[in-house]
């Protein structure tokens, strides 16, 4: 707040920091000096509220953004735990269907191949 005439601000008027240090310094506990310091941060606070502010806005953003990428992270890690349970059930069925294929005389053809994805590539010319 401005005094009136000279443009400086004023400190803010403390009322009981005397009482709240005495406690605090004579063995008080943690109850009081934690109590003090929300006091302090209420104030500057309620002093600097875009200060406050921005830092929601950053410190919110970056928790939201490693919430988002953590979530991310677990769907692949789950999506890759099926994939391997799907492999391995399928190497598994193979695997015995290779156990009672060989039982009989009938040998079984290996499934064709999958041709390469994508256009052809163009030949070098001279």
């Amino acid at each position: 707040m401005a005094a009136a005439g000279n443009g400086e601000t004023a400190p803010p008027q403390r009322q009981e920091p005397v009482a709240a240090a005495e406690g605090a310094a004579s063995g008080g506990g943690v109850l009081a000096k934690l109590e003090e310091q929300w006091r302090k941060a209420k104030e500057h606070a309620e002093t600097y509220p875009y200060v406050w502010g921005s830092y929601i806005l950053v410190y919110g953003g970056l928790g939201a953004y490693l919430a988002w990428r953590w979530r991310k992270l677990r769907r692949t890690e789950d999506r890759v735990r099926v994939l391997q349970d799907r492999l391995r059930n399928l190497a598994a069925a193979e695997e015995s269907q290779a156990a009672s294929g060989s039982a009989s005389t009938a040998p079984t053809l290996p499934p064709p191949q999958q041709p390469a994805a994508g256009p052809p590539k163009p030949a070098s010319g001279p």
